[in-house]
C-alpha cells in the first residue's frame, strides 16, 4: 500500500494544543495547578440526601449481614468436614 493510499488517523490529524516545550513547570504553579484541580472535583461532589443516606446504609447492612451468615455457614461446615476427615474427637491429651 503506497503513501498515498493510507487514510490519515483521528491521532494523526489532530488539530489540538501542542505540547509544552517546558515539561518541569515552577513547583509553585504545579502546587497551584493541583489545588485548582482539586477543587474544580469537589465542585462535581453531590451529597446523598438524608433518604438516599438511610437507604445506602441498609443495603450495606443487609449485605454485610448476609456475608456473614455465609462464611459462617462455609466455616462450620468446612470445620466439620475436616473433623470427620481426620477423625478427631477435639482432644489432645497424651
Amino acid at each position: 500500500m503506497s503513501e498515498d493510499q493510507v487514510t490519515e488517523t483521528a491521532a494523526s490529524s489532530s488539530k489540538g494544543r501542542p505540547a509544552k516545550k517546558d515539561a518541569k513547570a515552577n513547583i509553585f504553579a504545579r502546587i497551584a495547578l493541583f489545588v485548582r484541580q482539586i477543587i474544580g472535583e469537589l465542585k462535581k461532589v453531590v451529597a446523598p440526601t438524608r433518604k438516599e443516606l438511610i437507604n445506602y446504609t441498609l443495603v450495606v447492612l443487609v449485605f454485610v449481614a448476609i456475608m456473614m451468615v455465609i462464611v459462617s455457614v462455609l466455616d462450620i461446615g468446612f470445620g466439620t468436614a475436616v473433623g470427620w476427615l481426620f477423625g478427631g474427637t477435639g482432644s489432645t491429651d497424651s
